[in-house]
């Protein structure tokens, strides 16, 4: 190997060491970059090692932080984050919860059901992970315990469902990783439709096959109201305004009206309506929603910055070219090559958060599928489901700690770790279809302009 290849991969090792330190991820990607750039100099003039390394090269970081800073696409994080907030604060998940779980009263496990019914509408309309788990957590969790469900199941049900605002679009990731690997925010959009839709109905097929199978994990209350029409029209009605917003913001990418950066302007002005109209707008929930908005949005561009001159140096010191050997080198066909990719990334997860691996990881494997003749849309995919289990795995499943903080005392972490097991399975059997099924992530995009 390389010399300076150790150096990339000493680089890499520290920066998985020191985010357990509770550093500013930022920060850490930012040093790590400028000390790699100082020890490679010292390697090249001191030590005879040829890194290619100085500061005028390390100083490309500047123009290429402007060019993220300049970046039109990125405008929407801003938008769909403040889309998000508004409809936490709009009650129209209470409004939905009160009114499916009527609905599925009187099916076996028709709770779990209604959560996970409203956690895909809501990752439809939100996709931020902390407040879709605190919401489902803070609305279905107490229901279910009430009802006599088995806290695992209950637990895992909120913390999974919660976690489909990363891969059902509109998601901030999606639009960060269109920027990262310079595709089509809208192609990825309509190309994680279906897969995210399996997913969550993979979900409730488990939830009620289980409970079928014990039916002592998710009662059927004795006070169940029978379902007439008029349940079926207050579910509706409680619904519209969300599908509404979906079919402003998905719709017009779908039907070419308007770019997925203009859509969220869309999705944030209807958000910020809904608000209004259900009379939960107010002086103080606004400045609360700029406020979460603009903390939100930093930390996001902060780490940007930093995994911009840590990417950088990185790709400097070989690291691209190294990863690239390694996998290439495997003795497997093209198919197993991609299966490691996804193999390496879940393993990566238990330790990084989707961000950092997104920002870092992903334009270094995404050449190499791309050479390999496989569809980028379909990959990045691919890659989205695989990062979503690293919300769900332990020790840095941040979907975890949201539910644990609000969840009640009964609720350990160890009945939240056993309650998600299942569901991580279930992602990884949505993987599998989705590898075997290419046209599940192609099909979309390809009919829709």
């Amino acid at each position: 190997m390389d010399p300076r290849e150790w150096l990339a991969v000493a680089m890499f090792v520290s920066f998985i060491a020191l985010i357990f330190t509770g550093f500013p991820v930022a920060f850490v990607l930012g040093g790590l970059a400028v000390f790699f750039t100082a020890a490679g100099i010292i390697a090249e003039h001191d030590l005879g090692i040829q890194t290619g390394m100085d500061w005028a090269y390390s100083s490309l970081a500047v123009e290429r932080m402007w060019n993220v800073m300049d970046n039109w696409v990125l405008v929407a994080l801003p938008m769909f984050i403040a889309m998000g907030i508004l409809l936490d604060r709009s009650g129209v998940a209470a409004n939905l919860m009160s009114n499916v779980s009527r609905l599925f009263g009187r099916v076996r496990g028709g709770l779990a059901v209604s959560v996970a019914l409203i956690g895909i509408l809501l990752a439809a309309t939100t996709g931020i992970i902390g407040a879709s788990v605190v919401l489902l957590a803070m609305l279905g969790l107490p229901i279910m315990l009430e009802r006599r469900y088995d806290p695992a199941l209950a637990a895992g049900t909120v913390a999974s469902v919660g976690t489909l605002g990363i891969l059902i679009p509109p998601s901030i990731m999606l639009v960060m990783m269109a920027d990262r690997l310079a595709i089509s925010v809208g192609d990825l959009f309509l190309g994680a439709v279906l897969p995210g839709l399996i997913l969550g109905a993979l979900y409730i097929l488990y939830l009620l096959g289980y409970a079928w199978l014990r039916p002592g994990v998710a009662p059927v209350p004795d006070d169940a109201p029978p379902v007439d029409a008029s349940v079926f029209f207050d579910v509706l009605r409680a619904a519209l305004p969300a599908m509404g917003l979906i079919l402003a913001v998905l719709g017009s990418i779908f039907f070419g009206i308007a770019t997925p950066t203009e859509a969220s302007g869309v999705g944030a002005f209807g958000a910020l309506v809904l608000t209004w109209s259900k009379r939960t707008l107010s002086s103080s929930v606004l400045r609360e929603v700029f406020r979460e908005t603009t903390r939100t949005t930093g930390y996001i561009f902060a780490i940007l910055l930093g995994a911009t001159a840590y990417s950088l140096v990185l790709r400097g010191l070989g690291g691209d070219q190294l990863i690239e050997r390694a996998f290439l080198s495997l003795p497997f066909g093209a198919a197993g090559i991609v299966i490691s990719i996804l193999a390496f990334t879940f393993l990566l997860g238990f330790f990084l958060d989707w961000i950092e691996i997104t920002l870092i990881v992903l334009p270094l494997v995404a050449p190499i599928v791309e050479g390999l003749g496989f569809d980028l849309v379909w990959f990045t995919v691919l890659f989205a489901m695989c990062l979503q289990t690293s919300f769900l795995t332990p020790p840095v499943g941040f979907a975890l700690f949201y539910l644990k903080g609000v969840a009640p005392p009964e609720i350990d972490v160890a009945t939240i770790y056993r309650g998600v097991i299942p569901f991580v399975l279930i992602q990884l059997l949505a993987l599998a279809i989705l590898f075997n099924a290419p046209a599940l992530a192609t099909w979309l995009p390809s009919v829709a302009y």
